[in-house]
């Protein structure tokens, strides 16, 4: 008879240490899954990253721009529009990817703008004069230092000592490795709710909005 108890509660011990061990692996297997999605949202948007319309939107429109690029330049007014129609489901994150040599130090210039509250207005001006600050797909980064002070209240003195902080540089590399990450090779690349934009084109880029609308 206590033969068959010890048996009996073995087996019992067993059974509480296989549901318990289960229920571990069960639980933390949950808690990778969490971490793992928190990081492949963060590929998409990161703390830094500038976010345009409504944060809790239901579409999340991702943009690799470098503002040296002449499409990125033509798209933006019609990514404007697409906004403004879809006002409160539709929200823009820009992510920078400077493939254009030197432009780094356009993005900084944009990054210091943005510390002052002036990033639309100074992307907007660099995108409407690309031509006087880009020679043959390369920046010059004097040319459109002397162009910025048209900015409407943008205080040149402010934008100088930001271009020596290394917190644009840090923005840069991070947008840059998510861009491989993600498969993004040229400017602009669009990527909706996870899904990247496979044909490029006004036209594909709003139909892929809308269908997850």
């Amino acid at each position: 008879m206590q033969n068959k108890k010890i048996v009996l509660i073995s087996i019992v011990v067993l059974i509480a240490i296989f549901l318990g061990g289960g229920y571990a692996y069960k639980n933390a297997q949950s808690e990778k899954s969490v971490a793992m999605a928190k990081e492949q949202a963060l590929l998409f948007e990161r703390p830094h990253s500038l976010v345009v319309g409504n944060k809790d939107a239901k579409v999340q429109l991702v943009e690799f721009f470098d503002p040296a690029c002449a499409t990125c330049a033509q798209f933006h007014p019609y990514i404007k529009d697409l906004l403004k129609k879809n006002n409160g489901n539709v929200k823009l994150v820009l992510r920078y990817a400077p493939f254009h040599e030197n432009s780094n130090y356009a993005v900084k210039m944009l990054e210091g703008a943005r510390e002052q509250g002036k990033f639309m207005e100074t992307l907007e001006f660099m995108f409407d004069n690309q031509r006087s600050w880009i020679d043959r797909h390369v920046v010059n980064p004097r040319a459109l230092w002397g162009m910025l002070s048209k900015v409407e209240g943008l205080d040149m003195e402010k934008l100088g000592k930001f271009m020596n902080d290394p917190k644009a540089d840090a923005i840069i590399k991070q947008d840059l490795e998510d861009a491989e990450k993600l498969g993004v090779t040229k400017t602009p690349g669009y990527i909706v709710n996870g899904k990247p934009l496979q044909n490029f084109g006004l036209k594909n880029l709003i139909e892929l909005v809308e269908s997850e609308l």
